[in-house]
This record gives structure tokens, C-alpha cells and sequence, in this order.
């Protein structure tokens, strides 16, 4: 008789062992989190860069279609 024969299951494969789950912490520990805690700095990086991306572009775009000098693709 295996070591492990008590924690099988019907398909007779082992149960993993309960803190290696998914989902199965302990549940004593909660974190709330308000509206004043919550500070999405990361959030507003990366729209500020989309931003100055956006603006290059439009700024580069001005340049090469409207104008027709300076700030060239090729030469």
C-alpha cells in the first residue's frame, strides 16, 4: 500500500497537497482598498507616453504632408 494511498481520490491519482492550489491562502488576510488609497500612478505613465507619441506623430505628419519641408522620411 502507497504512503500517499489515504489522500487519493476516485481516479486513484494523489491529491496535491492543499497549499499548493490555486485560490486555497489563507483567507484570514483581507486588504481593502478605497477610492483614497487607490493612486494609479502606473495607469497615468503610460497614457502620458501615448500621449507624446500621439502628439510626435501628428507633429512629424504636420511637417511631411501639410508643409512639404523639413523632418523627411528619406533624404
Amino acid at each position: 500500500m502507497p504512503a500517499n494511498a489515504d489522500s487519493q481520490g476516485d481516479s486513484g491519482q494523489a491529491d496535491p497537497p492543499v497549499d499548493s492550489i490555486v485560490g486555497t491562502a489563507d483567507d484570514g488576510i483581507v486588504r481593502e482598498l478605497g477610492h483614497d488609497d487607490f493612486d494609479p500612478v502606473g495607469t497615468l505613465v503610460l497614457v502620458l507616453i501615448y500621449m507624446a507619441i500621439l502628439i510626435g506623430m501628428w507633429v512629424f505628419m504636420y511637417f511631411v504632408e501639410f508643409l512639404g519641408r523639413g523632418l523627411t522620411v528619406v533624404g
